[in-house]
């Protein structure tokens, strides 16, 4: 007669602390509150599904009735005890599923239980699984139990949901917090099955196996005996991901291949491969999110140890890596995570996503044009307009003469001293990250222009310098009072300028003037009158915005 089958999740479930995964901090605590003796009356284990909190009970429950014990407090198996315990003959451990069993009769029923005394070994041990499902009735019956219970009596309660037990059950009991099992421990556990099961499986395939689990080792062990019979005992990295519906991370790097390259085509032909394979969107965008974080990671060599991808795919995550620059990896991410919040609310679910990855194709020209790295083509067009509106103002031997009123003002050939208005001047990129040089910007202090004569045109430095002189004549000064121009009375008229700027919520400007400092230069270096020049320049700053 064949043996039955039994699943891995039973078949393999540890029987013994050392045998319990990932919980080495609850284990070893228990083991020492056994060994000196410390036991108390009530333990709440909480945590996460599938992480070995009714399998600890189970165990604690058979060690502490164990009459011979090993020296490092694990139950024997042998004795009578343990042997009851194994053929679920025991009358010293009572299960209790309070999901069905949650009403004031069944809590009343369990404490006339708790009055009888254990017919051998030392200790009654009832293990309530899912208390959080108890009714407010119930968990007040079982307050005078559960704090004063007889001495033999010792209660595991087990939730998932700790935020759902009143706090008078939560101060009565000893927490103890199960951890997620992390996917190193269980693929180490996986590949053990394996071996004793005579399992062909890669690693590749037990990596993905535990990153879908979440951390649950009976989830794991499930998916293992699917993909077991699905590929009759040869398990690869291809036909576990088909079985368990993912998508490879090879059409993630060839998106981002198609993003690099500015491919809008191949790039949405992709998207429509994957979604004839059965795909969500919001899977592709949260895949492809991960699959960016995973290459931002792989840039620093202190954060390559948070990369979780198997051993064998983590070269191919460097060399990809290297391909893209870190402006495009945090663009694309910020892209990808306004699409994934933004994806529920869309009305054509397609269309959400094809925008976004058309968006990422350009991420990469927009950082290049931010960075600088395209500027100096818009630089040297500019450049090359100045120099043509130069020629044409230039006159009466090589002195440019610029009306204003009735005063003439001559400048040099110079072209960064000719004062052209904001509107003449063609637009020039800034890169975000400024070397460390300077850049001056004259402001000329003129007279004003008497009233008989129409107004001319302001250029943008003039229209600067006048702002500054309208902020310090609103004093209480004499205006016949003729004041010498000394550099600290530009810098304090500098200063409150910029504070009205700032009291107008000016963000621009504000942030414009805070890179500036001022100097008063002497008065024929640009002028050939008294005249003096406010003189602005750019502070050395490498910020990048």
């Amino acid at each position: 007669m064949v043996d039955q089958y039994i699943v891995s999740a039973r078949k393999y479930r540890p029987q013994t602390f050392d045998t319990v995964v990932g919980q080495e901090h609850i284990t070893t605590t228990l083991k020492n509150a056994i060994r000196h003796q410390h036991l108390a009356h009530a333990y709440l284990f909480c945590g996460p599904r599938g992480v070995g909190k009714t399998t600890c009970a189970r165990i604690l429950a058979k060690t502490i009735n164990c009459t011979n014990p090993t020296a490092d407090m694990e139950a024997c198996g042998v004795c009578q005890n343990c042997q009851s315990f194994k053929n679920n003959t025991s009358f010293n451990v009572f299960e209790l599923d309070a999901a069905s069993n949650n009403s004031v009769e069944d809590i009343r029923e369990l404490t006339n239980q708790v009055r009888f005394a254990p017919q051998s070994g030392k200790y009654k041990v009832y293990i309530i699984d899912e208390v959080h499902m108890l009714s407010a009735a119930a968990f007040n019956a079982f307050l005078k139990t559960l704090e004063e219970p007889p001495p033999y009596a010792i209660f595991i309660l087990a939730t998932t949901e700790k935020h759902k037990i009143i706090p008078t059950i939560l101060s009565r009991c000893q927490i103890f917090d199960f951890k997620r099992i992390t996917t190193d421990d269980i693929v180490k556990h996986l590949q053990e099955i394996c071996e004793k099961e005579k399992l062909q499986a890669q690693e590749a395939a037990l990596h993905v196996i535990a990153q879908k689990s979440e951390g649950c080792m009976r989830d794991a062990l499930s998916m293992l005996d699917r993909i077991a019979s699905f590929t009759e005992g040869v398990m690869t990295y291809a036909n576990t991901m088909e079985h368990l519906n993912l998508l490879d991370a090879d059409y993630y790097f060839k998106l981002v291949d198609g993003m690099l390259s500015q491919d809008i085509s191949g790039t949405l032909l992709l998207l429509d491969q994957v979604l004839e394979k059965g795909f969500e969107g919001d899977v592709i965008l949260n895949g492809l999110a991960a699959h960016t974080r995973n290459l931002l990671l792989c840039k620093d060599a202190q954060m390559a140890k948070l990369l979780d991808v198997p051993n064998e795919h983590k070269p191919i995550y460097y060399e990809k890596a290297m391909q893209c620059p870190p402006s495009f990896i945090l663009s694309a991410l910020n892209a990808l995570n306004e699409s994934e919040l933004n994806y529920r609310n869309a009305i054509n679910k397609r269309l959400h996503i094809e925008l976004c990855l058309v968006r990422l194709c350009y991420v990469l020209q927009a950082t290049k044009i931010a960075g600088g790295q395209i500027a100096a083509e818009d630089v040297k067009k500019n450049s090359e307009q100045l120099t043509t509106y130069s020629e044409q103002h230039t006159e009466y031997g090589g002195q440019s003469t610029v009306n204003s009123g009735q005063d003439t003002v001559n400048y040099g050939k110079s072209i960064e001293q000719l004062p052209i208005s904001n509107s003449q001047l063609p637009t020039i990129h800034e890169p975000p990250v400024y070397q460390h040089e300077e850049k001056y910007v004259p402001v000329v202090l003129e007279p004003e222009v008497p009233m008989n004569n129409p107004p001319q045109k302001q250029t943008g430095t003039r229209r600067l310098s006048r702002n500054i002189i309208e902020v310090t004549t609103t004093t209480n000064d004499t205006p016949d009072e003729k004041k010498e121009l000394t550099i600290e009375a530009v810098q304090h008229a500098f200063e409150k300028y910029k504070e009205q700027v700032h009291k107008e919520n000016k963000s621009m400007l504000s942030v414009q003037l805070g890179l500036m400092q001022v100097q008063l230069l002497p008065p024929t270096k640009f002028v050939s009158s008294a005249q003096p020049i406010l003189h602005t320049a750019t502070q050395k700053t490498s910020a990048m915005y």
